[in-house]
């Protein structure tokens, strides 16, 4: 059995192999297009440098198992996406991570990818053709210059450090009731990089926890940082 198997099983649990939710693809279906996925990276990374990756097997702890790992909190935040159909909007997408791996793993939640980079957006757009994903569209364009409002989820990897004038850019993406999901590592980091800015979440009466989010196989400190913004959001 591959790792990726293995990892997917751990993530969704052993009932999830037989007896899916209403509407959501099987595991092997999954693994089918996250595999076709990875054929994908793997194919274009060497032009375009999508990920740093020694091959398959980090390819697929280190970005695919990674960027699922959270899922569970993902359905959570969005209501099991039982009640309406979410939006995750995926800033600064790059290789489509984690955008496309959820938007496979979770087939009634639509997902914007949002890349500024012309060839990496062309990556996007290629690879949402050829695994299809009707559930994908491509934003190529800034976060800044997104359109407002329209996203239950807004997540991220590997972006840049969070500051006061990112988390605007970022709430300005939030529908009502809405949440920013951040994937991180260290708790020890986290606290750090949330630090300086208590005083202007304080300003938006905005709470944030940090979930452990450990990866299958992977013995490195992971999290999801999870911001919800309740004041004004602009200014």
């Amino acid at each position: 059995m591959s790792i990726l198997k293995k990892g997917l099983q751990k993530i969704f649990g052993p009932a999830f192999s037989t007896t899916p939710a209403s509407g959501q693809k099987n595991i092997d279906e999954i693994e089918a297009l996250l595999n076709r996925f990875c054929d994908e990276i793997e194919l274009f990374n060497p032009a375009y440098g999508l990920v740093s990756v020694k091959d398959r097997d980090d390819l697929v702890l280190r970005h695919i198992l990674d960027s699922l790992a959270p899922i569970a909190t993902v359905r959570r935040l969005a209501g099991d996406g039982l009640r309406r159909a979410p939006r995750i909007a995926d800033v600064g997408s790059g290789a489509g991570l984690p955008g496309i791996p959820l938007a496979i793993a979770l087939p009634g939640f639509s997902v914007s990818l949002i890349e500024r980079t012309g060839r990496r957006a062309g990556f996007l757009r290629n690879t949402r053709a050829v695994l299809p994903l009707p559930n994908v569209e491509v934003l190529e364009t800034e976060m800044e210059k997104a359109p407002p409002e329209t996203a239950d989820i807004v997540c991220f990897r590997a972006f840049r450090p969070l500051s006061s004038e990112i988390l605007k850019h970022l709430f300005r993406l939030l529908k009502e009731d809405a949440c920013i999901a951040a994937y991180k590592g260290r708790l020890e980091s986290i606290n750090a990089e949330m630090l300086p800015l208590q005083s202007f979440l304080k300003q938006r009466n905005a709470e944030w926890e940090a979930l452990p989010c450990p990866v299958p196989f992977l013995n490195e400190e992971r999290h999801l940082l999870l911001i919800r913004p309740t004041g004004p959001r602009k200014g």
